[in-house]
């Protein structure tokens, strides 16, 4: 989730059991008990238009979940120090993005305990052979793997984009419920507080992605570019962008979000309503005005509510006013943007590498619609609105993208200046975390990510 994946020191690897590299039988509450890498899987018992003119694709789209309420349970521990939830319940929801090509599959997910939560994306594509591709796994709960079978469909290929610790804590689980499936990584794989090995997190025989590949099994139909920065703390950023010719999608993990105006499906209203509460967060962060203490009833607007302080919590670690989100949420949401916390902590940090990297994804390939693992899916946004949302690195290079003018490049630069304004109140703790993290040397002012 966006709060994880701040940066590289603050997307954390999180420190794992040893007991990975065999499943191992035990107990619990007299259920069947398998260690699978460090995630326990237990059986259970039996819009309108804004200025960037983006809309989420929702014609021909269906949502799917299972008929029951099972095969949801899934034990998960992540440990210190962001545990990640739900611990034990995991909802899937599977919407169909490009009719008989591209199926979106969602879960919640919560930061620790708090009452956080956003949706994780496991993207799942039908080759030319009749087969799926599966980018950025999510839990494997008895529910997730009925609603892939019933794509009727082989599973060939399973992909981990990024090195983030909440993509990569559900590979290994996965693979194990498709065996005969290749498993292919993002390359300069690490963790922290220890560098650990993939087997360690029960990911074996992995093939690793390389940039511009002509040589994976999927090139002809799937190309591939990889943005690997130079270390901006104590490791590198890594992301691998997709890009499936015959639907001109572009997937991306982290790179790229456009926050919903409602909650996704797969979040609980449990959680929506936990984070409407005016807790201690809103007591803090409310302005100095008065937090009345009252009781949180189900309603349409309490739970919108509760969604938009998930969100600027999310984007912002610590917003001007949770009291009343409306105003900010207003500003963020609706546009496609790069996440502040990214564009802060480790965007703004090696603008070189990400201007090469994007510039090359927005020369080769001519995509109509984004698909990132958070937040709303799919965005209806070409090349255009995907340069705009990085309009920031020019204050960072000091140029502009392109040197010749062009009513795209005007395009670009109007809609820039929408798409990447964030409220100044709510950048200030965001901000002051940034300059501390430089003083104490956890993260880098900036890196040379290539010569001149």
């Amino acid at each position: 989730m966006a709060a994880a994946m701040a940066v590289s020191s603050s997307k954390s690897m999180v420190l794992q059991s040893p007991k990975t590299f065999r499943e191992i039988s035990s107990s619990f509450l007299g259920e069947p008990l398998r260690v699978k890498g460090l995630s326990l899987h237990l059986k259970p018992r039996s819009k309108k238009r804004d200025i960037a003119s983006l809309v989420i694709a929702s014609a021909g789209a269906t949502v799917a979940t299972s008929g029951r309420g099972g095969g949801r349970f899934y034990l998960n521990f992540t440990g210190f120090p962001f545990p990640l939830g739900p611990f034990l319940n995991r909802r899937t929801t599977r919407t169909e993005a490009v009719k008989g090509c591209i199926w979106l599959f969602e879960q919640e997910q919560a930061l620790g305990f708090s009452s956080v939560s956003t949706n994780i994306r496991m993207t799942v594509i039908k080759l030319k052979s009749g087969g799926l591709w599966v980018h950025a796994p999510i839990a494997p709960t008895k529910e997730c793997i009925q609603l892939l079978k019933e794509l009727g469909a082989p599973v060939e290929y399973i992909v981990l984009p990024t090195f983030a610790y909440e993509h990569k804590i559900f590979v290994g689980p996965f693979s194990r419920k498709f065996p005969q499936a290749q498993v292919w990584v993002a390359p300069r794989q690490w963790s922290w507080p220890l560098n650990l090995p993939l087997e360690f997190f029960g990911i074996f025989r992995s093939k690793t992605l390389k940039d511009g590949d002509l040589l994976t099994p999927w090139a002809d139909e799937i190309e591939q570019k990889v943005l690997s920065s130079p270390e901006v703390g104590i490791g590198p950023y890594v992301e691998v962008a997709f890009y499936h010719k015959r639907s001109r999608t572009l997937l991306v993990t982290d790179a790229v979000i456009f926050v919903p105006r409602k909650p996704p499906e797969c979040i609980s209203k449990e959680s929506l309503l936990a984070s409407a509460k005016n807790g201690l967060a809103v007591k803090i962060l409310s302005k100095g005005k008065e937090v009345p203490d009252e009781p949180v009833v189900d309603n349409n607007m309490n739970r919108q509510k509760g969604w938009e302080r998930m969100v600027l919590q999310i984007l912002f670690l610590g917003p001007s006013n949770l009291l009343e989100p409306n105003a900010s949420f207003a500003q963020m949401s609706q546009k496609l943007i790069v996440s502040p916390i990214v564009k802060t902590l480790v965007f703004s940090k090696v603008p070189e590498k990400v201007r090469d990297w994007i510039g090359d994804i927005a020369r080769d390939w001519k995509f109509r619609r984004i698909i990132p693992a958070h937040f709303a899916a799919p965005i209806n946004a070409g090349r255009s609105e995907f340069l705009a949302a990085f309009a920031f690195l020019d204050d960072h290079l000091g140029e502009r993208y392109v040197t010749r003018p062009s009513l795209s490049l005007l395009f670009t630069s109007l809609m820039g200046k929408a798409a990447s304004y964030f409220p100044p109140d709510d950048m200030r703790t965001l901000s002051s975390l940034d300059e501390f993290l430089v003083s104490v040397g956890v993260v880098k002012k900036t890196v040379s990510g290539r010569k001149r």
